[in-house]
């Protein structure tokens, strides 16, 4: 469109004639109205939101729609917001799990925004949090590389893993959020995790009661990337 602008006051430059000048003039307006127009559009395009998570985003244990992810969705449609989620969650999955798969989704869904809520599975399995450290790193960078947003989702572990695996643990979200300066919801949990009746029989996942405050928690960080209110 800059060259389109370009060519038409060259083309009055050139052209001798009071008639082609005027011509040439009448049509800079409604170019110039394309250009900021197609500049309105490429920012108010639908985004494409990307899930990447496990058995605490994929509604374990709940009735279809009852999740977070999918109250995120019924947010967004009440405002009219044509955000297109996909939910690439799977039960049980693991930080290494996510890395193998994370590739092909970024070729196949060409996400604008990558949500990781991963580390539960790797944490609550004693597995070494260096390891779950290098891939989320390599999550955020492959997802980074394609010009996709970053959100991770925090988790804490419980006590009776130790104060120090704990605190290392839970200290990888932070350190590569501030990295990256990514957006960060600092505990999926915050306002759930002492209140029983909001889980289930497991103790460990999180019953539809829960997951409105779950979602409250992720949308202060997720929302101005999807042009949310």
């Amino acid at each position: 469109m800059l060259i389109y602008l370009k060519k038409f006051r060259e083309q009055i430059s050139v052209e001798g004639s009071g008639r082609m000048r005027r011509r040439t003039l009448s049509l800079l307006p409604a170019a110039a109205l394309l250009l900021v127009s197609g500049m309105t559009n490429a920012y108010s395009a639908p985004k494409t939101l990307l899930v990447l998570g496990d058995s605490l985003s994929a509604e374990y244990g709940l009735a279809r729609g009852t999740g977070w992810v999918a109250l995120l969705e019924q947010r967004l449609a009440a405002q009219k917001n044509d955000t297109r989620i996909v939910n690439a969650s799977i039960s049980g999955e693991t930080t290494s799990g996510g890395r193998a798969r994370l590739p092909a989704l970024l070729a196949k869904h060409q996400p604008d925004v990558v949500l990781i809520e991963l580390g539960a599975n790797d944490g609550l399995r004693g597995l070494p949090v260096a390891a779950a450290e290098a891939n989320l790193r390599a999550m955020g960078e492959a997802a980074r590389k394609t010009g996709a947003q970053v959100v991770l989702v925090g988790m804490r572990m419980p006590p009776n893993y130790g104060r120090a695996y704990g605190e290392q643990f839970y200290g990888v979200y932070g350190k590569l959020a501030k990295e990256w300066t990514a957006p960060l919801v600092p505990f999926m949990f915050e306002g759930i995790a002492d209140q029983p009746q909001l889980f289930q029989a497991d103790r460990l996942h999180p019953n539809a009661n829960a997951h409105p405050t779950i979602l409250r928690n992720i949308w202060p960080r997720l929302a101005p990337l999807l042009n949310a209110k």
